[in-house]
């Protein structure tokens, strides 16, 4: 897919959420992973930090970060599988606004041409709240460089074309805006 060269490049600011009851910041390979290649695509690792599954926590964390205006972009790594601790779609389902389907779809196909029909323990997300993009990825480090390497760096890069999530941020919050009269 084609970059247009005659565009600026827009680093945006991203958090990065790893959701694990097992890992710590020191052993986190997958937020760890992300956090490289996002700082490689030129953009800003606005915040990173790791919570515990559990959807309330996970909530809270969100819609903190949905606030801060320091903040375009919310990837998290972990909880997405199908198993009792696995809450971080559950979590996404209480602050969306707008679902981006394509998103866990797309994941999901491209995992396939990997992992063959395994993918379907995956419940990828994304979406929009509050101006904030927010997409959530399986806690797999594979997963993890699937999302960003053919999904994310693409559609977080203004110059990606035809079409790029970046040059519609200005325009997220055009529903909470008066009409003009």
């Amino acid at each position: 897919m084609p970059l247009d060269q005659n565009r600026p490049f827009i680093p945006v600011h991203i958090a990065v959420l790893t959701v694990s009851d097992t890992r710590t910041l020191a052993n986190d390979t997958s937020g760890a992973t992300l956090v490289e290649r996002i700082e490689k695509a030129g953009h800003v690792v606005a915040e990173r930090a790791l919570d515990k599954d559990d959807a309330g926590v996970i909530e809270a964390r969100l819609r903190g970060w949905i606030a801060n205006p320091a903040i375009d972009v919310v990837i998290t790594t972990g909880g997405t599988g199908v198993t009792g601790r696995d809450v971080t779609p559950e979590a996404f389902d209480r602050v969306l606004e707008k679902r981006i389907e394509g998103f866990g779809e797309l994941f999901r196909m491209l995992s396939y041409q990997k992992i063959g029909t395994s993918t379907i323990q995956s419940r990828a997300i994304g979406g929009v709240a509050g101006g904030t993009y927010l997409f959530a990825l399986p806690g797999s480090t594979g997963a993890v460089k699937d999302g960003w390497d053919d999904i994310l760096v693409h559609q977080l890069d203004n110059r990606f074309r035809p079409c790029n999530l970046v040059e519609l941020m200005p325009r997220l919050q055009e529903h909470l805006k008066p009409a003009a009269e």
